[in-house]
């Protein structure tokens, strides 16, 4: 037995086993991290090299490279590295003497939660949602957890989104005055709890109308008929009715003229012939006067009844270029006025007469003056006459 296992083949498979079962160098170097160390940007972060306590000498890389951003290395191994900034994130690998691999790392560096810039939106009146923007740019991933309560309720939970930064709540108590919002987010690095106090019944504000359509009326050159839809996120008509705000303009006016309802559709009878105009929409809650107006649908455009029109894109030259800037005024557009030249001999007129009027005035005020002045005077006098004679008259 022991000539079989000194024979030249025993050795020969001793020796391949032991060869093919020792860990090599080049599968440690390309072992996989271990874990994920979160550390803060613009501040030391100490990378500790596994959990030895025997001090012996190491080497550091980072994603397999022996260049290091600024650092110090201590007398255990440990790498801190000073005020570090995006620069210093990636794979840390420590290595003995021998370039056996001992610890790795991923270091990810960023900043603890802010607090949050919420707003909420209700757009009827079963839901709510909220959306935030961060006030702080962390650089690492978050989780969030978000309630809402009215006034002496308590919380519920509202259902957040993570991705797109927002939570909903179906069915808010809105015969609350007062509700209370709650954020919380959470990194690595720690939490913020952010809290935002508001009205439902002030934030109120109706989804645009849809399905806006303005037709002709043949027949009618300064009529037109004006139909939409509700909002299709307004559900409950009968028990929140709207009421409706239209405004028209002939294209390239700056003046609009508005026409409120309570119903679709609704027909516009001081259109300017032969002219374009630019129809929207806007509703609010009917009830609620605290309400907001939502948005304007979009400009819709179209041309009053007129005989023989011409062929659809043959429009002449003379029409205003498109102009969809929104306005406020509620004058109407005077396109249809007499010709300058007319207009201004009028107004020379007026100015005329009015002069006149302030002329003739000014005259009889001062023939009224000069004659009280006078009656006065003349009254003076006889007193004055009147006691000269008693003063001369014997006792």
């Amino acid at each position: 037995m022991p000539g079989l296992l000194s024979s030249p083949v025993c050795l020969t498979v001793i020796w391949f086993l032991s060869w093919s079962l020792r860990p090599s160098r080049a599968q440690i170097r390309t072992d996989e991290v271990s874990g994920v160390q979160f550390g803060r940007l613009e501040s030391n972060v100490t990378l500790a090299c596994g959990k030895s306590q025997i001090r012996t000498p190491v080497v550091w890389h980072l994603n397999r490279s022996s260049a290091l951003p600024w650092h110090k290395l201590t007398s255990d191994g440990t790498l801190v590295l000073l005020r570090a900034n995006h620069s210093a994130q990636g794979n840390y690998s420590c290595y003995d003497n021998r370039g056996l691999l001992l610890h790795s790392v991923k270091l990810r560096l960023g900043h603890p939660p802010g607090l949050l810039s919420i707003s909420c939106q209700v757009p009827n009146h079963t839901h709510v949602r909220c959306s935030w923007v961060e006030a702080v740019k962390t650089f690492l991933p978050a989780t969030y957890n978000a309630s809402l309560r009215g006034t002496g309720q308590e919380w519920r939970p509202c259902v957040v989104d993570v991705v797109r930064k927002h939570c909903d709540v179906d069915h808010p108590a809105f015969w609350q005055t007062i509700h209370t919002l709650r954020v919380t987010e959470t990194n690595a690095l720690g939490s913020e709890t952010t809290s935002v106090r508001f009205k439902l019944h002030e934030l109120l504000k109706p989804d645009p109308p849809e399905s806006l359509l303005v037709k002709e009326l043949e027949g009618y050159p300064k009529r037109l008929i004006v139909s939409w839809n509700f909002p299709s996120s307004w559900p409950l008509h009968d028990a929140f009715p709207l009421i409706f705000q239209i405004r028209y303009r002939p294209q390239g006016s700056v003046y609009w003229s508005e026409v409120y309802s309570e119903e679709s559709p609704v027909v516009i009878f001081d259109a300017l012939a032969g002219h374009f105009h630019q129809v929207q929409v806007r509703a609010r809650d009917e009830v609620n006067s605290e309400s907001q107006w939502s948005e304007w649908s979009p400009l819709h455009l179209v041309r009053p009844w007129e005989e023989n029109l011409p062929p659809e894109g043959d429009y002449p030259d003379y029409f205003f270029p498109f102009n969809s800037k929104p306005e406020t005024s509620t004058e109407k557009s005077n396109n249809a006025a007499l010709p300058e030249d007319e207009g201004n001999l009028g107004l020379v007129i007026l100015l005329v007469l009015f002069s006149v009027v302030i002329l003739t005035t000014v005259l009889s005020l001062i023939f009224v003056v000069w004659v009280r002045q006078r009656r006065r005077d003349h009254v003076t006098k006889q007193e004055l006459t009147s006691m000269v004679k008693m003063k001369s008259m014997p006792i």
